[in-house]
């Protein structure tokens, strides 16, 4: 059975300075981390300026992705705001090192903050697959829609990156656990720390879970830091094997 050895990315996103984040985050991945995958926070580039994130402020995080893959010869995942139409996608993009992509749209929009007045909701459920593992890509509010995350035995790891404000923390913290047991999978969140341009507070929360919904590595709260964790494949299918619930899961259909 293979290994996934994955980064998750911490910190407080400057609100709409691409030039700044980037530096923030070159200087956490300048020590080699041996990852197959980075994993950075929703809108990492601009922070989650719905109105104001530019077309140039999309190309150059799309680009910066690309630069940081082929340095670390790793696939570099985060969501960007990108036009789409007459408004925007939340595009959730995993880039290789060669610099093809892959993207999840954010299916769930959040309304108390309108997000759906700028932006386009996915119409895709997505699976990525990486040294012999399938990944669930999420985007930050999908985590509230259990629905949509029900594994049918398809994925080994839910990944969300996230802008999730501190003042709904708990909610964060238990539905990730609850998210990892409902589906016997890893769980692996990043989130931002920091005010963001609207004076919402976030304290972070980044953490990497088993199937057992334990914690494996987290990331301080209220800090900048990365935190690379090891996931063995091997270990996930003995437990699913000794504990086998996806066996008696109700059947369903997502209607998209």
């Amino acid at each position: 059975m293979s290994t996934l050895t994955v980064s998750l990315v911490q910190y407080d996103i400057a609100w709409l300075s691409p030039e700044k984040n980037f530096t923030t985050i070159e200087q956490l991945t300048a020590a080699p981390t041996g990852c197959d995958l980075l994993l950075l926070p929703e809108t990492f580039a601009t922070g989650f300026a719905l109105q104001q994130a530019t077309a140039e402020q999309a190309a150059l995080a799309l680009s910066f992705m690309q630069q940081l893959a082929e340095r670390l010869q790793c696939v570099v995942a985060g969501s960007v705001l990108v036009p789409n139409g007459d408004k925007k996608a939340n595009r959730f993009y995993w880039v290789w090192p060669d610099g093809s992509q892959q993207t999840y749209d954010k299916r769930h929009l959040f309304c108390l903050g309108n997000e759906g007045q700028y932006v386009t909701q996915g119409c895709e459920r997505k699976i990525f697959e990486i040294n012999g593992f399938k990944l669930l890509p999420q985007v930050c509010y999908d985590l509230r829609f259990p629905v949509f995350q029900r594994s049918k035995n398809d994925y080994d790891v839910m990944v969300n990156v996230a802008n999730w404000p501190s003042a709904r923390r708990f909610a964060w913290d238990t539905l990730l656990r609850a998210r990892a047991i409902e589906n016997q999978c890893f769980v692996l969140a990043t989130n931002r720390i920091g005010p963001d341009g609207k004076g919402v507070a976030h304290d972070g929360g980044t953490i990497a879970l088993d199937y057992l919904g334990q914690t494996i590595e987290q990331v301080d709260d209220d800090l900048t830091g990365i935190v690379t964790v090891s996931l063995d494949k091997g270990k996930l299918a003995e437990y699913k094997s000794q504990f086998p619930a996806h066996l008696d899961a109700d059947g369903f259909e997502i209607t998209l």
